[in-house]
């Protein structure tokens, strides 16, 4: 059955109130959007008035969030779209736009949550992480480009920006390319920023989702559950509601200053300055 949300819920989801983040009327694309972070990012979206699109592999899942999030009164559309194909994503970009009636917002969430040290998984997340990212904004860059308010966010990672106890070894391949879409997106603000088109990353530390690897690892793992928890000095993992709150706030004209930003959310758990 598709997810029902009323507004009431769709608040206490993303963790109060409204914000007035001049969102209302924004027209927001986000990938890797049916689940996790990719969700709570749009629920938080919604919330502040913005009409969203939807992109994942699984059809019924888009199909499932987009007749959910209607079922609010907010303006949704979705369509599958499998990130790894680059003619696939710059259609999936234009049909949104279509849908939408242009981009205003360029959220790229989607990832292959791919780790280990061998090629094929460096290929994997090279491909997904870092290609996705670069096809999605070269399809919207003329919408964004029309748009007052262009923004993009990439979802980064801690593991992109310090090797720790938690990536050293089993997530090289995932923190070599966040570590890439950082770099792609400070050059990318750089660009531009003349055109008044803000780019920025927003670098989760652990976060637990409910059916996600955390949760798997807390069921099956609990000492390195624990030890994980243990090294974060707020005493516990992200919500993927503190994510996209955070985002929200990078994506929003009330952040019309913040442009090629890391924005690190881990509790603390890094220790760079």
């Amino acid at each position: 059955m598709p997810r029902r949300y009323d507004p009431a819920e769709l608040r206490a989801i993303a963790g109060g109130e409204e914000m007035d983040l001049q969102l209302a009327g924004k027209k927001a694309l986000v990938t890797g959007s049916t689940r996790g972070i990719g969700l709570a990012i749009v629920e938080r979206l919604a919330l502040e008035g913005a009409a969203v699109a939807i992109g994942a592999r699984s059809g019924d899942a888009v199909a499932d969030t987009v007749k959910a999030l209607r079922s609010t009164g907010t303006k949704a559309w979705g369509q599958s779209v499998d990130v790894r194909d680059a003619a696939a994503m710059r259609s999936w970009v234009e049909q949104a736009a279509t849908a939408l009636g242009g981009i205003d917002i360029l959220v790229l969430n989607a990832s292959a949550l791919s780790f280990g040290p061998g090629v094929e998984a460096l290929r994997s997340a090279f491909d997904v992480d870092l290609v996705h990212t670069v096809t999605a904004v070269e399809a919207a860059m003329p919408h964004l480009e029309r748009s007052r308010s262009g923004s993009i966010v990439a979802i980064g990672s801690i593991g992109g920006v310090e090797v720790s106890e938690l990536n050293a070894h089993s997530k090289v391949s995932y923190g070599t390319v966040k570590a890439a879409l950082h770099f792609y997106i400070k050059s990318l603000a750089r660009d531009l920023a003349p055109k008044g088109i803000r780019a920025n990353v927003v670098s989760p530390g652990s976060t637990f989702v409910d059916g996600g690897p955390w949760d798997r690892v807390k069921r099956y793992q609990p000492e390195r559950f624990d030890h994980a928890v243990s090294m974060i000095p707020l005493g516990r993992m992200a919500r993927p509601q503190e994510i996209a709150n955070v985002v929200a706030f990078m994506a929003s004209p009330a952040a019309s200053y913040v442009t090629g930003a890391n924005l690190v959310v881990d509790g603390c758990l890094t220790r760079r300055i």
